[in-house]
């Protein structure tokens, strides 16, 4: 990915993620897990792609491995955006593009996964910050994880 491709991502978005990222930081945790059961709520089918689901017979809200799970993908989501425009690509911390490409690829995550999810993300970005929230901001959030998804699917390709 070139920073050509990150120019789209301009300051004034990079101020209204930075901001509704900083009011979100702080209940990160039960957001993540929001985010996760709106997905399942969405497609419940896509339960099936994480293993640590498959034979669970617990709630989805009690399950010990969802909400770790939840977290870090909810944070490099929220973390890769706001430093988008600064760094001038994606760049994620703790696990590289290359192992979650690889596991993308290998649970068979296609496109409409990908759409579910951002729906998912932003409807629990609007509902964390619903003073604040905008169609701007919508959009800057909206651009920011269409970045991150094209990085996966690039690394996705390298493992096909």
């Amino acid at each position: 990915m070139s920073t050509l491709d990150t120019k789209c991502f301009t300051e004034e978005q990079e101020a209204l993620v930075v901001k509704s990222w900083s009011v979100m930081k702080k209940n990160s945790a039960e957001l993540a897990l929001k985010f996760f059961l709106k997905i399942f709520e969405i497609a419940p089918s896509a339960q099936k792609l994480f293993s640590f689901l498959k034979d669970s017979n617990v709630p989805l809200e009690q399950n010990t491995k969802l909400k770790p799970h939840a977290m870090s993908v909810f944070l490099m989501t929220c973390e890769s955006a706001v430093q988008l425009r600064k760094a001038g690509k994606v760049t994620v911390r703790e696990s590289s593009l290359k192992k979650i490409g690889a596991t993308h690829f290998k649970n068979g995550v296609v496109d409409e996964h990908f759409e579910v999810t951002k729906f998912a993300l932003l409807e629990t970005i609007k509902e964390a910050v619903p003073e604040i929230w905008s169609p701007a901001m919508k959009n800057a959030w909206g651009e920011a994880y269409d970045q991150l998804v094209d990085a996966i699917k690039s690394e996705m390709k390298a493992s096909s």
